[in-house]
């Protein structure tokens, strides 16, 4: 008459600490224990939920005749939130909600009641990992963030703050390797160059992309190991600007790779074919301008 996973209605006729008393019928009593009542909501005690004398609906979890026990859920009579929630706030979604729990490893934000999502601590900036999230975060402030990840049967949902605004990725759509891109000169590595592209986006000139292997070998580099903070790197200085030709794009890394040396040769070779250009066109005038001339004479 009540097979496992049916669903019934019952009356409750007791309330204690662990859960309540449902009667099915007479003389017929299940329990339903506290952690079976709701889905998402912590009950402290299953008084401040329902009432003796009060009808519900429950489902049948294991009937032991033996024992004469009868194992009843409240909760999976009614839809599974989480389900629910999955298809409200699929991947993707950007929503804005309270932190209502800062831990070591990032911050617990509620995206709606009973409903909350992890901001880990690597998803809160592209430009650095966060090691202290209280310094971040204040419990009951508002954040925005991106659904990165939804895992209904563990309860989990990962979210991010750095990807609701991802320059890196706006970047990556823009540009493409061969381009030739301005960049300024942020700091000098015995490596390199670090050059900022734009804000918060930085890369890479190593020295071989700085001058030509000869230059270099002959000590016009100016950029070898030495001790203390580097001031230049060839022809590179901190502060300046420069050109720089893409010739490495890594949208997985968020890496750049630029070359000034191939800029240059490409802006010189640009140079020279208008220079060549404007030249004979100039020629070919004189010479119109000559024949012009000499055919008015006659």
């Amino acid at each position: 008459k009540y097979p496992a996973g049916g669903k019934v209605q019952g009356k409750i006729v007791g309330i204690v600490d662990y859960g309540v008393f449902v009667e099915l019928e007479q003389g017929i009593e299940g329990l339903v224990h506290v952690s079976e009542m709701s889905w998402n909501k912590k009950i402290q005690h299953p008084s401040k939920v329902v009432k003796v004398g009060e009808v519900v609906d429950v489902v049948v979890l294991d009937i032991k005749p033996s024992d004469r026990r009868v194992s009843l859920g409240m909760k999976q009579a009614q839809p599974d939130p989480w389900l629910l929630t999955a298809e409200k706030y699929p991947v993707g979604t950007v929503i804005t909600g309270k932190v209502r729990n800062i831990a070591e490893f990032g911050a617990f934000v509620e995206i709606e009641e009973g409903f909350d999502g992890l901001v880990h601590v690597g998803d809160v900036s592209w430009t650095g990992r966060v090691k202290n999230p209280h310094e971040v975060f204040k419990k009951g402030e508002p954040v925005t963030a991106k659904v990165l990840k939804i895992d209904v049967e563990n309860r989990r949902v990962s979210l991010g703050i750095k990807q609701v605004n991802d320059i890196w990725g706006d970047w990556f759509k823009q540009h493409k390797v061969g381009q030739i891109v301005k960049g300024k000169v942020s700091r000098i590595a015995t490596f390199g160059a670090f050059v900022e592209l734009g804000e918060n986006i930085e890369a890479l000139c190593h020295n071989t992309e700085i001058e030509d292997r000869r230059r270099r070998e002959e000590g016009m580099g100016g950029y070898r190991p030495t001790t203390g903070p580097l001031k230049s790197a060839g022809p590179l200085e901190p502060g300046k600007e420069y050109d720089f030709k893409i010739i490495k794009i890594s949208p997985d890394t968020r890496r750049i790779g630029l070359s000034y040396r191939a800029a240059v040769k490409q802006l010189e070779r640009k140079e020279i074919e208008q220079y060549r250009s404007s030249s004979k066109s100039s020629s070919t005038a004189t010479i119109g301008d000559a024949l012009k001339s000499k055919l008015s004479a006659r």
